[in-house]
């Protein structure tokens, strides 16, 4: 991979084994529960379809050939239409670190903002300190319980950012 080779584009259905295998090999590296977390979420498979949906946006890092990470917004299951939820939002290792995860951040945040939302949610694991601390400088705050209904009981930690 080289730096300068890297773009961030939308998702695309070819995507779908990509981010799904990138998705599954953050779990495994960083040993995630997977019961309780995005690694059951039927989307997992067709996160294309997913993305496109009403008031939804998937972005990828790519190189032409690879995916090497994405994220993106959809609205929060079990929450006002108010509330997007920041999905799937994970990158290959020698990605992490590199500016990439702020970027997909940024389109991810701007779009829920163009799309009329007023907060983004999100949820992650209390040992995913970096991704914790890009958030907490977006200006997301830490919430005592989660919002909504994901399914992702395994996940302790809840942020959330007013638009």
């Amino acid at each position: 991979m080289k730096p300068d080779s890297l773009h961030i584009r939308k998702i695309q259905a070819g995507d779908n084994p990509g981010m799904a295998q990138i998705i599954r090999g953050v779990f495994e590296e960083m040993n995630v529960p997977k019961t309780g977390t995005a690694y059951e979420d039927a989307s997992l498979e067709n996160m294309y379809d997913y993305f496109t949906a009403d008031k939804s946006a998937y972005w990828v890092i790519t190189d032409g050939e690879n995916i090497w990470g994405g994220g993106g917004v959809a609205p929060l299951e079990g929450a006002a239409s108010s509330v997007c939820e920041l999905q799937k939002m994970y990158f290959r290792p020698e990605l992490r670190g590199s500016g990439w995860g702020r970027k997909v951040l940024k389109k991810a945040l701007d779009a829920a903002r163009s799309m009329g939302y007023e907060y983004c949610y999100l949820e992650t694991m209390p040992y995913m300190k970096s991704a914790q601390k890009l958030y907490s400088n977006f200006g997301f705050q830490y919430l005592p319980k989660p919002l909504g209904a994901t399914g992702h009981t395994a996940c302790q930690v809840w942020m959330q950012l007013k638009l």
